[in-house]
């Protein structure tokens, strides 16, 4: 039986990210084209502690047909460049912190695409941390500039970037961007979910509108699961005895000055028994503390949340949630997918929120089973890949704790414990303790972070491969050398060439971009060896 209308029950990004894609992708203005009609109910609100996106996003929103000043604008957005880790491998001491960055910006590579974190682990960067004796972008963050210019093309520009943004307004812009595109929008409340005999969903009952019915359902109902875990019975399959963070504690702080400096990264600050986001928006800053229910009650972590933003949290609300940490193994059952929180959560410490909701969506469209005839071999698909999209993120996730030095609470302590690790992040780091990652190490379709990106926290957090065994096959030093000090060049003209970051976002908020913008891909020439060009999209 053909599948000509989807139902998806539950708003939020992740209903609407969905809905507006499937929309955009599948003609639903088109009279031949799929229907998306999207139900939720008025009484929910959004569900956003990270606010924080992947570099993904911008080809999410492109292939949409969103124009990015637009979105800005909409979302409060600001742009996110990296993550900057503060305290991580160790605590404070005497008043003196650490950091090491998270870059989107990939590493450049040495002529013949020679790999160059060897070169960096027998000291030929002069002690620059990793991340930046291999990218323009550490510097290009920590002096506050943005990734682009006003001249360059939306979604486009010389540093990789993603967004920060208010995930409230983001929901309600793509609401109203996929309503133009043609979906049907419904407020009601879902009060039955008819099965067959079959095991697949028939028809959903609605207190508001009485009995819906669709070809395909999308469950987009947040950790309820009405349709996935409730009506099929799919289980949640937890993993807090391996990423302990299963709550979080969010305050919105304002800005003490309308010009304040705006941070184009994400700030991610280790704690006794947890960490902190930071996260600079227009208007405000968006802060939070993640952590483990096991290690500390809710009220110490306010106490550290509070003292974490000083003076300015002093008369300010606090929000405490709950995270159920986990996903499920099958997130395609008969005629039902699971998007967003009804498949999985993972702690927001690297954005893989929105980022699953996007692959999701992606794939929902690119595997549409429109005759019907493939639905079971596309169940079955997307359930392998998302399963296992969850599996290496988790196990990316836990690196983060896994090496930290810290011991100053029993939850860095339980991090470090090796029961607490999977088999395969432990068989990684073997791998690597006489080599850093390379990309014949990952089953690159399911991961969500290339190997670049393992290196920077592998690398960040003080893990060192020994090299000395086999250092014959780096011989290449003098020239080694000679590209790190070419990064640092490059860099000083990257810190002249671009904008301060708040300027631009003001320029973009009042004006946006200038007709017939170019390109920002070769900010630099190609024979200087430092080109955005040769930087992918994660």
């Amino acid at each position: 039986m053909a599948i000509d209308e989807v139902l998806i029950v539950g708003g939020g990004t992740a209903g609407w990210l969905t809905a507006t894609l499937l929309a955009k992708r599948l003609g639903a203005a088109q009279p031949n084209g799929v229907k998306v009609t999207l139900i939720e109910s008025s009484d929910i609100g959004t569900i956003g502690v990270g606010e924080g996106t992947f570099p993904t996003m911008r080809r999410t929103l492109r292939m949409i047909g969103v124009e990015e000043a637009e979105f800005m604008r909409e979302c409060s957005a600001a742009f996110k460049q990296a993550i900057k880790f503060v305290d991580w491998e160790h605590p404070p001491a005497n008043g003196r912190h650490s950091h090491y960055f998270h870059p989107f910006n990939l590493p450049h590579l040495m002529p013949m695409g020679i790999d160059m974190a060897p070169y960096w682990l027998m000291g030929l960067a002069d002690g620059a941390i990793f991340s930046d004796a291999v990218t323009l972008q550490d510097k290009v963050v920590l002096e506050r500039k943005a990734p682009k210019r006003i001249s360059d093309a939306p979604y486009d520009g010389p540093m990789n970037y993603a967004y920060h943004l208010d995930a409230a307004k983001l929901a309600s812009f793509l609401k109203k961007v996929g309503k133009e595109l043609g979906v049907r929008h419904l407020i009601g409340n879902v009060e039955r979910v008819e099965v067959n005999e079959a095991g697949s969903i028939s028809a959903v009952h609605t207190k508001e509108h009485g009995v819906l019915t669709a070809g395909l359902y999308v469950d987009c109902s947040g950790f309820a699961g009405l349709l996935i875990g409730k009506a099929l019975g799919e289980p949640w399959r937890d993993i807090t005895h391996i990423l302990f963070v299963d709550r979080a504690i969010a305050m919105q702080v304002p800005y003490d000055r309308p010009d304040a400096p705006i941070f184009p990264a994400t700030i991610s600050t280790a704690h006794e028994s947890g960490w902190t986001w930071d996260i600079g928006l227009d208007a405000r800053r968006g802060t939070g503390y993640c952590y483990s229910s096991r290690h500390v009650d809710d009220d110490r972590a306010e106490e550290i949340l509070r003292a974490y933003n000083g003076a300015a949290a002093e008369k300010l609300s606090a929000r405490r949630l709950k995270m159920p940490i986990g996903f499920r193994n099958r997130q395609w059952i008969k005629n039902c997918v699971a998007v967003g929180l009804s498949g999985g959560f993972l702690e927001p410490l690297e954005s893989t929120g929105i980022l699953q909701i996007e692959a999701a969506a992606h794939m929902i469209a690119e595997y549409f089973p429109r005759t019907g005839d493939d639905l079971e071999r596309v169940a079955r698909h997307f359930s392998y890949v998302m399963r296992r999209r969850y599996e290496c993120a988790v196990d990316f996730i836990k690196m983060h704790f896994y090496l930290s030095k810290r011991r100053d609470h029993d939850f860095w302590i339980d991090n470090t414990d090796p029961a607490s690790a999977t088999d395969s992040l432990l068989e990684k780091l073997e791998l690597w303790r006489h080599r850093p990652p390379n990309f014949l190490d990952f089953e690159t379709t399911y991961e969500s972070f290339k190997y670049q990106s393992w290196q920077y926290i592998l690398l960040g957090m003080g893990f060192r491969p020994d090299l000395s065994s086999n250092d014959s096959a780096f011989p290449q030093r003098k020239e080694a050398a000679f590209e790190f000090r070419r990064v640092r060049e490059a860099t000083q003209k990257a810190l002249q060439a671009l904008p301060d970051h708040r300027a631009l976002l003001d320029e973009i908020y009042t004006n946006g971009y200038r007709r017939g913008g170019k390109s920002g891909a070769t900010l630099y020439d190609r024979e200087e060896g430092i080109t955005t060009s040769e930087l992918m999209h994660r």
